[in-house]
């Protein structure tokens, strides 16, 4: 966000990010499309050499897929063995972070940002999502800013959050609800 220096405020109805951010952007879109969207699906590390050189933060065993949307990579971080399916929108406005193990499903979205309602300029408010480690979000679900899903956590299709999912519990529903204890059984 834009701040004005002396008092530490939002320019009054000033872009939301720099011209040096959107510049970045416009790079990392181009590349993205020229580099890695048409790569094929087993071409995960070369996707992931890409995001960090864009300063995304990816474990050499992620896997990313090539229809995904990132907004900004360098606000994005990908833990071991992690996956984010494909047409996953990761809108990182602020942080999100992507544990070990934790699977995002195809077509959900990661949406960081949103606006502030009572400001007459309706400045952009941004706030980091955490997926923890083992979590699952299922296709096509909404995350919104500021929520954690807790380790092992399920929320299911469709599914909507916009507070904290609990620590091994399934979620479905908008907004998501607990259905149930998420339990594994014993090997």
């Amino acid at each position: 966000m834009l701040l004005d220096a002396s008092q530490n405020k939002p320019l009054e109805g000033g872009p939301s990010f720099s011209l040096g951010n959107r510049l970045f952007r416009v790079l990392w879109g181009v590349s993205w499309i020229l580099l890695a969207r048409w790569t094929p699906p087993p071409f995960h590390r070369w996707r992931r050499s890409v995001l960090i050189i864009f300063g995304a933060k990816i474990h050499k065993s992620a896997r990313i897929h090539a229809s995904v949307r990132i907004w900004y990579p360098p606000y994005l971080e990908v833990g071991e063995h992690a996956t984010i399916g494909p047409r996953v929108n990761c809108y990182c406005q602020d942080r999100i972070r992507i544990g070990d193990r934790a699977i995002v499903s195809q077509g959900a979205h990661l949406c960081a940002g949103s606006h502030d309602i009572s400001d007459r300029n309706f400045q952009l408010t941004t706030r980091p999502i955490v997926i923890e480690d083992w979590a699952w979000l299922a296709a096509e679900c909404f995350i919104g800013p500021g929520v954690t899903v807790g380790e092992g956590a399920v929320l299911g299709a469709r599914g909507v959050a916009f507070r904290n999912l609990q620590a091994w519990t399934v979620y479905a529903g908008n907004p998501a609800q607990k259905i149930k204890d998420r339990i594994l059984r014993a090997e």
